[in-house]
């Protein structure tokens, strides 16, 4: 039997089954009650109010220091148990390594400023890659729908990610911003750093053309606050949309039980792509993006 004949007598098996299912379960109807947006509200669970600011303890700072400790605690640990002849483990933190050090930083900044600036992109990729990561393990932490254990109700497990939050990537990319741009003054001065805005060849253009350049630019560079934290924020926030929808919740919110036979395998495609590639790409991405604003600002000329 020819593969392709083998492929097609799968496919008419699955929906085989999915006819089927659906004459034995029929159609609930639409279910006004399931909310997906709700997966991703953040309720407090311990109220702090400091000053008149909110500081409440909820999912979102929980997963914030799950990745803190555990880009602290992974590093420490493997940085102490280094070994002439490595593991499969320590191959792959210096594959990682040598990634972040080249390609992330020495291939964007000279010498001086890849000393100074290797901590910060190495911290600023682990923490986002183990955020990314954390963010694809169920822990238990919806409270809308808690589970009845022994008289306790527990929260239900369910996907997060502190990425998926704007709040996140928008805090990460001001310290970037603040960063690049303090190195781009102490580099050049104030005056100085602003002239560089400016590419080379425009000596001998009029002051109005200077002047639309240069607003081009400054605008160019606010604009950076919004496309760096965006990009992180909606790669993560689809990601985690497409797991919850093609893992059930579609078929939970149309009524269609058969339906789910369709999306769970998709769901378990998207979760293999997510770990796989997303995760690691976005932290990636990120950190490389910093290393080029950073050159980008202490460099002679635009």
């Amino acid at each position: 039997m020819s593969m392709g004949r083998k492929v097609l007598i799968f496919f008419a098996g699955y929906a085989g089954l999915m006819i089927l299912l659906f004459l034995l379960f029929g159609s609930d109807g639409k279910n006004e009650e399931f909310q997906p947006q709700n997966e991703f509200l953040i309720e407090p669970w311990i109220e702090i109010t400091i000053a008149g600011i909110d500081m409440s303890f909820n999912k979102a700072v929980l997963y914030i220091l799950l990745a803190s400790v555990l880009t602290c605690v992974a590093m420490v640990y493997i940085a102490n148990r280094m070994a002439a002849k490595p593991n499969k483990v320590q191959m792959a933190v210096e594959v990682i390594y040598e990634t972040i050090r080249q390609q992330i930083t020495r291939d964007n900044l000279d010498e001086k400023m890849s000393v100074r600036w290797f901590p910060f992109l190495a911290t600023l990729f682990f923490f986002i890659l183990f955020s990314n990561f954390i963010g694809l393990i169920p822990l238990p932490t919806n409270t809308e729908h808690p589970i009845d254990v022994f008289g306790f109700e527990v929260p239900a497990f369910a996907l997060y990610a502190a990425t998926a939050n704007i709040s996140i990537p928008l805090v990460l990319t001001l310290v970037v911003w603040i960063a690049y741009q303090t190195e781009g003054v102490r580099a050049h001065g104030p005056i100085g750093y602003l002239k560089t805005w400016l590419p080379p060849g425009l000596e001998d253009m009029n002051p109005i053309g200077k002047g639309l350049i240069f607003s081009i630019e400054a605008i160019s560079q606010f604009v950076r606050l919004i496309s760096l934290s965006v990009r992180l924020f909606a790669n993560i926030l689809a990601g985690h949309l497409l797991l919850l929808f093609m893992g059930g919740g579609l078929a939970v919110l149309l009524g269609l039980s058969a339906l789910g036979v369709l999306t769970f395998p998709m769901a378990f495609a998207f979760y293999v792509f997510e770990i796989v590639i997303v995760a690691g790409l976005q932290a990636f991405i990120f950190s490389i993006l910093t290393a080029i604003y950073l050159g980008e600002a202490t460099s002679q000329s635009h």
